[in-house]
């Protein structure tokens, strides 16, 4: 069952120009067709200002469209009297996770989402308790926020999401500003509620390796999508995705190169795992 939808979605902004000063449009998402099934890992790449994360924003209708039309859960995002519904489905995790802590103890800031949808205060509370595990922080509900790593604080942010039980999370390069520790905890997590709750998850990325488990990858570049398909087929087309100014995965690339060598290994391979397996098979 589809969760999102875009019908040829357009989002244009204007920009002043520094020599005259006119007003010019800027076509940010260019007839976007997209469809989401629900309970899916869905990867969104591209270089920046490919249109990624305006695309994002659309999700949970921080944007809604200039033409074209975007639906999520049958909700129509360009009538007003469906945002609240909207952002219930759809949870968003932005890149910087002090911009979504607000409250000064960790449980407070996990309530603060419920609170403001009306959730009963013992509903609150089963809330804060369920999405705190979920995320492996409950030794943590009566920290300060301010003493938690970058890993941590992201975590909670998303616990933050859950604790508003949307169908459908949406991660704007969640883990940018994280070390690789504070990365591999998030994705993790990240991972865990998609296979183990079934929840929905479109994670905006640059770092490769962190969307080879992906169910679907959508490419963009210069607010089109460009590519989609799965990781193996994505990652099959080092050229192509190198043109767009994208990387692959490290291991892909050392393939990659052994098979510009013309050393008999396949096209595609994501992991460590793979390409000892390819190997060990070669003569």
């Amino acid at each position: 069952m589809e969760i999102i939808k875009a019908q040829n979605l357009v989002y244009e902004y204007y920009s002043q120009d520094e020599v005259d000063g006119a007003d010019s449009p800027f076509r940010a998402i260019d007839g976007v067709d997209l469809s989401i099934e629900k309970g899916g890992f869905i990867a969104i790449l591209g270089h920046n200002g490919s249109g990624k994360s305006t695309l994002a924003k659309h999700l949970n209708a921080l944007l809604t469209p200039t033409s074209g039309s975007l639906f999520v859960k049958g909700y129509d995002t360009t009538k007003e009297e469906n945002i609240w519904n909207v952002r219930q489905v759809a949870g968003m995790v932005f890149q910087n996770p002090d911009n979504q802590i607000i409250a000064s103890i960790i449980e407070e800031d996990v309530a603060f989402g419920p609170e403001n949808l009306g959730v009963p205060t013992e509903e609150i509370k089963i809330r804060i308790k369920e999405s705190l595990e979920a995320v492996g922080m409950t030794e943590y509900r009566k920290h300060s926020p301010n003493k938690l790593s970058g890993g941590q604080k992201q975590r909670i942010a998303i616990a933050g999401v859950l604790a508003m039980k949307p169908e459908c999370i949406v991660l704007d390069e969640p883990t940018a500003m994280l070390d690789p520790i504070g990365r591999k905890e998030v994705l993790k997590t990240v991972k865990r509620l998609n296979k183990d709750e079934g929840m929905t998850v479109i994670m905006i990325t640059h770092y490769m390796e962190e969307v080879i488990d992906a169910d679907i990858i959508f490419v963009m570049n210069h607010g089109k999508i460009v590519m989609q398909g799965t990781p193996k087929e994505i990652f099959s087309q080092v050229d192509k995705l190198k043109e767009l100014r994208l990387d692959v995965p490290q291991v892909t690339e050392i393939a990659h190169e052994l098979k510009k060598k013309n050393i008999d290994i396949p096209d595609g391979i994501l992991t460590i795992d793979e390409f000892v397996e390819a190997f060990s098979k070669l003569k």
